[in-house]
C-alpha cells in the first residue's frame, strides 16, 4: 500500500465500496468492500482521523488513512435509508487539518 498524506486524499463510495484517492493523481490509495452484500448509495462523512461510512442501514467507521474497519453497527430495528451525519470534531477537524499542512510544511522547510 502506499502512503498518501490526508491532506492528499479525497474520497468515493459506489455500490457497497468506499476507496480513497490521492487528489492530485486520481489514483487509487485504499479501498474498502463493505462486508454484507450491499448495493446503492452509501453515505459518507471524514470526522478527523475516522471515515463513517452509511449503507444500507449498517453505519461503518474505516480509518481514514489507510481503509482499516474499525467498528461496525448494524442499526437493527432502524430500517434501511439514506444517513446524515452531524460531528462537533467535524468541525473542529477544519482548523486542525490545516494546522496538519502548516506543521508538514514547516517539516519540509526544516
Amino acid at each position: 500500500m502506499q502512503t498518501t498524506r490526508m491532506d492528499q486524499m479525497v474520497f468515493a463510495g459506489l455500490n457497497g465500496r468506499v476507496m480513497a484517492l490521492n487528489r492530485d493523481s486520481g489514483q487509487i490509495v485504499w479501498q474498502w468492500r463493505s462486508p454484507k452484500p450491499r448495493s446503492g448509495f452509501g453515505s459518507l462523512m471524514l470526522d478527523g482521523d475516522r471515515l463513517i461510512v452509511g449503507l444500507s442501514g449498517y453505519l461503518y467507521c474505516l480509518e481514514a488513512r489507510t481503509g482499516r474497519l474499525m467498528w461496525e453497527n448494524p442499526f437493527t430495528g432502524y430500517g434501511i435509508g439514506i444517513f446524515s451525519f452531524a460531528s462537533v470534531r467535524g468541525q473542529a477537524q477544519e482548523s486542525a487539518a490545516a494546522q496538519y499542512v502548516a506543521d508538514e510544511q514547516v517539516k519540509a522547510n526544516g
